[in-house]
């Protein structure tokens, strides 16, 4: 059995949870299987399992707008995915950055497509201010791939609900595999030279963000939410890689009011290596996920293994992986049925996320209780080694 990978993330270039899920499922999945991975870089280790090609881009000759340059970026590579000749089972891939490249796998050389769902087009309108008319193109190839492809993998039951409205996917074809955690890797840790590399007072609680700067992540809302927020601790934001110039003006505004309101508003606009991130869940009282859409939501997950209380949004499949009131708060969010991933009041849903901040934030012992029970359930339900059996077994069903 020879499974190919097909993404734009992969190490070292990753920028968000998928790129962290392909990273980690491959690596388990090496453990049994051959694997190879053609992604979006210069990435080059060949003749290793898993194996991994880089494809580069010069864009150098493109005059189309500039939005529209990662598209035909994503089509070229997907091009050239192929032009290499494919020797697998089965093609696997993840994100519509690569799936024109699994459509072209399936049919030129008969290889059953497996595509893992990290978000869904239709339910991200925002994306149309980063890619332009190109977001049309990604709805299309979306569907198209989705619904030609022999597995459709969800990593949540929430998004399996999604995929089933939104698209004409087989029932037997659709199934839910979850995002994983490596338990070793994601533990707490003592070190805390990152803190002090980033200004964080280590005496000092802090309420913690981690991801990227984007509409779908409610990194603004949560911002605008640090006005209602009590005084007396930290809140360091790790958010870098802005998805337009224009939710980066959002945010720098956001910031710095806030900066001007209190002391100890920390933003960390590079994106981090694993070891400092380890220890900025390690050592948080609290972490703060405060999406509008998240099919899955690793970082809550990240969080929960290195023991951190979690306070986050009771959307998509958040809901599964946070507990309310076990191994977090989950706060409601009402969204408009005629742009359902925008809330009815912005500042109401603020204001609550807030509110339930300051209560765990002023309770440390619970703060302790919900990271040993946020732990527990990373360990019980969301290790790499049942998902890569699972992901396994449904490529062998497939090639019998």
């Amino acid at each position: 059995m020879k499974a190919l990978f097909l993404t734009n993330e992969y190490p070292p270039y990753i920028y968000g949870g998928a790129g962290v899920h392909v990273d980690y499922l491959s690596r388990e999945l090496a453990k049994s299987i051959e694997v190879e991975v053609r992604c979006f870089g210069d990435q080059r280790s060949l003749g290793t399992n898993p194996a991994v090609r880089g494809f580069e881009l010069d864009a150098g000759a493109y005059t189309c707008p500039k939005r529209l340059r990662s598209v035909f970026g994503a089509v070229q590579r997907c091009l050239d995915f192929n032009t290499i000749a494919i020797e697998a089972d089965v093609v696997h891939c993840h994100t519509w950055y690569s799936h024109f490249g699994g459509i072209l796998a399936k049919l030129n050389y008969g290889l059953p497509l497996v595509i893992t769902t990290h978000s869904l087009e239709p339910l991200r309108p925002w994306k149309r201010e980063q890619l332009g008319g190109g977001y049309d193109f990604s709805l299309w190839v979306e569907k198209t791939a989705l619904e030609m492809a022999d597995a459709v993998i969800a990593v949540s039951h929430g998004t399996k609900a999604d995929v089933e409205r939104l698209f004409e996917v087989r029932p037997e074809r659709l199934h839910v595999i979850y995002n994983g955690i490596d338990l070793e890797e994601y533990r707490p840790t003592e070190r805390s030279d990152a803190l002090l590399r980033f200004g964080i007072d280590p005496a000092r609680p802090y309420l913690l963000f981690v991801g990227r700067i984007t509409r779908q992540k409610g990194i603004v809302h949560l911002a605008r939410a640090i006005p209602f927020m009590d005084p007396g601790f930290q809140i360091v934001l790790c958010a870098g890689a802005p998805d337009t110039p224009e939710i980066a003006a959002e945010m720098k505004a956001a910031v710095r009011a806030a900066q001007k309101e209190r002391s100890g508003v920390i933003w960390i606009e590079e994106m981090v290596d694993r070891e400092a991130v380890r220890q900025l869940y390690s050592h948080a009282a609290v972490f703060c996920c405060p999406s509008i859409y998240e099919p899955f939501g690793i970082i809550n997950l990240e969080a929960m293994a290195c023991e951190t209380a979690v306070v986050a949004s009771a959307v998509g499949g958040i809901k599964e992986v946070v507990v309310d009131g076990e191994t977090g708060f989950l706060v409601p969010v009402e969204q408009m049925k005629e742009s359902p991933f925008e809330p009815i009041n912005p500042e109401k849903f603020e204001r609550d996320l807030a509110a339930k901040i300051n209560e765990l934030m002023a309770n440390p012992e619970l703060q302790k209780k919900f990271g040993r029970a946020g732990r527990k359930r990373a360990e019980e339900n969301f290790g790499w080694r049942a998902i890569a059996k699972e992901t396994a077994r449904l490529y062998e069903a497939l090639v019998r």
